[in-house]
């Protein structure tokens, strides 16, 4: 799929190779990854409490902790996103800057609704 075709299929422009190597995250990915292990096993253990007929209340609270969780992820990297990605395409302007703008903008959009 070319770019132009990515772009109308996505809403987003296709990224360059540069910018797959490197995402703001990548000076934490370790972090980023134990984070998302550790959720991972939240997971598991609410399916089988699940699974173990354990009461409805104490599925929840661990459904609350593990959605708190992924949404504490999610603003860590928004926030290397924006400090990294976002501020240097603002530097070098032009259409760059105003494309992750507008991605960081309906990223936030997206976040703010779930």
């Amino acid at each position: 799929m070319d770019s132009a075709a990515l772009e109308h299929s996505t809403g987003m422009p296709e990224p360059t190779s540069t910018e797959e190597q490197h995402h703001g995250y990548m000076t934490q990915k370790d972090r980023y990854l134990g984070r998302l292990r550790r959720i991972e096993g939240q997971t598991r253990g609410i399916h089988r409490m699940v699974e173990e007929d354990t009461y409805c209340i104490d599925i929840l609270t661990q459904i609350s902790a593990t959605t708190s969780a992924l949404e504490n992820v999610a603003m860590a990297l928004l926030e290397d996103h924006l400090r990294h990605c976002v501020a240097d395409a603002v530097a070098v302007g032009g259409d760059e800057a105003e494309a992750k703008l507008k991605e960081a903008t309906a990223a936030i959009r997206r976040l703010v609704k779930s």
